[in-house]
């Protein structure tokens, strides 16, 4: 299967996906709105409300994202793993997905547990990056040490689902021996995988300027006719942030921008959520393609874990366990 084959089957995850995200927001929003309207009849404080309904908005939605969109990532994942790997995937993609996910973790625990070290192993590598910078330069290399760390966050958003997929692969032996075996993957093939990283970057850069650039604009084209509607809104974050010196702030406390700024807000959230559906899976299933095959054929033995006993504690750690 080639990556349009592959990114056309595994696309209905995708879809699942956004649709429980719009839930999610639509959720935060209104119970948002709620906090705000009872805040305001109760105490006459709408932001004291707002706030506390959008403290439960979140909590809402991080316990949908756990429960629910853990699984069709997962199985997003496995399918184009099996899809690279064997060349073919099954009719029902999403029922085989899900079946494949709760077959390799079991639990919820279990899955998070996994993709909590995936990421502590790559994030430990980047902080340490970061020191190595201030080490060498002072402060200007600390500067150019955690602008290089920021940038790896890109990458290592990549890396883990590449990690995920490669302890699809490796089904016949335990998650964490495969998570370690993965996180090797990438220092031993380092410069192959890091050919991905133009595409990584510039369509996540052409996505954000078009898809956020294109709704921040019809976001503001309707804020900028509700400017009465909103003036009791705007006044309240407005009086809210004149309190405080930051540039931020300043912003905020004048209501002639707000809309703009609501706008942009407006315009990211939607680039994440379209972005995360559609384009970065299309991106990823090149990636993952180089990251398989690059380990298919040279799979990591137990000798070169030592490559990252050294840099990574929390590798070190799962190493040991195993």
């Amino acid at each position: 299967m080639n990556n349009k084959q592959l990114y056309r089957k595994t696309i209905g995850f995708s879809l699942r996906r956004l649709v429980w995200d719009i839930l999610s927001l639509a959720l935060l929003l209104a119970l948002c709105t709620l906090g705000f309207m009872l805040g305001e009849k109760m105490i006459e404080n709408g932001l004291i409300g707002l706030a506390i309904g959008a403290i439960v908005g979140i909590v809402a939605a991080a316990l949908i994202s756990r429960f629910v969109s853990y699984v069709l990532k997962a199985g997003q994942i496995a399918m184009m793993t099996r899809g690279i790997t064997e060349g073919e995937l099954p009719d029902n993609v999403i029922a085989e997905g899900k079946k494949v996910v709760r077959g390799r973790f079991g639990t919820v625990a279990a899955y998070f547990g996994i993709t909590n070290a995936i990421k502590a192993i790559f994030n430990q590598i980047g902080r340490g990056i970061t020191k190595v910078g201030q080490s060498i330069g002072g402060d200007t290399g600390g500067a150019i040490g955690s602008a290089v760390s920021s940038t790896i966050q890109t990458v290592i958003s990549y890396l883990c689902d590449c990690c995920l997929g490669w302890v699809f692969y490796r089904k016949d032996v335990k998650a964490a021996k495969a998570t370690c075996e993965g996180a090797v993957l990438f220092f031993k093939h380092g410069k192959t995988l890091a050919k991905n990283m133009g595409r990584v970057f510039g369509m996540g850069l052409v996505s954000l300027l078009l898809i956020g650039g294109a709704f921040t604009g019809i976001f503001y084209a309707i804020l900028s006719t509700q400017t009465q509607a909103l003036a009791g809104v705007y006044e309240l974050v407005a009086e809210a942030a004149a309190s405080s010196e930051s540039n931020l702030a300043q912003v905020l406390s004048n209501p002639a921008t707000l809309p703009i700024v609501f706008s942009a807000i407006g315009g990211i959230l939607m680039w994440s959520f379209i972005h995360s559906a559609f384009i970065r899976p299309f991106v990823l299933t090149g990636v993952l393609r180089n990251y398989l095959e690059s380990g298919m054929n040279d799979i990591p033995s137990e000798e070169s874990f030592a490559l990252l006993d050294a840099k990574s504690p929390k590798f070190r750690k799962l190493h040991s366990e195993l």
